[in-house]
């Protein structure tokens, strides 16, 4: 078989369910980076290594502008220092869960 008749093979048109499935998937990576960034936040010093720093900038980066915004509304609960609890990702995850229930069952 050619290489021109391999190509002609693929479906050339994304279809609804196509997008639909894609959209979702973005949805559940983006809820276990901020799963991941809930667990990062229990770990009060991580080891120093290259990799590993891009990896938790990666995470803080991607996912604290998002949760800043909860965090604006809904403070921190505790006394003062370093025991207050954030509850604020949990609020974060379920109104994500909410737009992409409502975002996805539009394609499907």
């Amino acid at each position: 078989m050619s290489a021109l008749a391999t190509i002609s093979a693929l479906p050339l048109a994304i279809t609804k369910a196509g997008v639909g499935n894609y959209v979702s998937a973005l949805f559940v990576v983006y809820t276990i980076l901020i799963l991941l960034n809930i667990l990062i936040s229990f770990v009060p010093r991580m080891p120093y290594h290259p990799w590993l720093r891009v990896v938790l900038d990666f995470i803080t980066e991607t996912t604290d502008p998002y949760l800043n915004i909860f965090r604006a509304i809904m403070r921190p609960l505790g006394g003062p220092g370093g025991m207050a609890i954030d509850l604020s990702p949990m609020l974060a995850i379920l109104v994500l869960g909410i737009v992409g229930g409502i975002i996805t069952g539009a394609f499907f």
